[in-house]
């Protein structure tokens, strides 16, 4: 019998998903979380954790990466409704065994647990369609001398209308450049543009 946690900070999704594993033999629905930190609470009766993103307290990632630490023999399967970049990394990052949209239908649910039980690898077709458009592109990180530019000025505290003068190019440019810079990075805005850069040694 698998042992399944649900964790997610909406009631009626958990009550939904406690349903799909409610008629199954092979299945125990282990307990309930809204959040990470109750699902580090409640990880040792579980074998596999379907783990939302998005919550309070603790988000998905963290515990995703708790649960690593404390309880690496658990299988983390990401259940959620978002599949940017900025969600899909960092999740399998931090140890997620796999990454499904919330929009599965049941009979393929059932499949990834029990997928993910036996520690294998579980996207869904959009997750992996992104994770293969990594592969294949230029490696996460990689900026243009240009990018590097508008980017070491940012950090310096310069707006878009001054880096562009100081460049000798339009401000529509300097935004173009700086939207290529956060899908390459990740992120969402400038300040997380620059954190993670910093963080890569993209920045001196």
């Amino acid at each position: 019998m698998i042992r399944v946690l649900i964790v997610d900070d909406h009631p009626i999704v958990r009550d939904g998903l406690r349903g799909v594993f409610a008629g199954d033999p092979d299945f125990e629905v282990a307990g309930e979380a809204a959040n990470g930190a109750e699902a580090l609470a409640l990880a040792d009766a579980a074998d596999v954790v379907l783990m939302d993103l998005r919550m309070p307290e603790m988000s998905g990632v963290e515990a995703i990466t708790r649960l690593r630490e404390t309880h690496p023999g658990v299988r983390v399967l990401v259940l959620t409704t978002f599949d940017t970049d900025s969600d899909v990394l960092p999740a399998i990052e931090a140890g997620a065994t796999g990454y499904l949209l919330k929009d599965a239908p049941r009979e393929e649910l059932i499949r990834a647990v029990r997928a993910a039980h036996r520690g294998e690898s579980v996207l869904s077709p959009s997750v992996a369609g992104r994770l293969m458009g990594r592969v294949r592109g230029p490696s996460p990180g990689t900026l243009s001398k240009r990018e590097r530019e508008v980017l070491a000025l940012v950090a310096d505290g310069t707006t878009n209308r001054e880096v562009a003068r100081r460049l000798f190019v339009s401000e529509a440019t300097i935004k173009t450049h700086l939207l290529h810079i956060y899908d390459k990075l990740g992120v969402r805005d400038r300040a997380a543009a620059v954190a993670k850069a910093y963080e890569r040694g993209l920045l001196p």
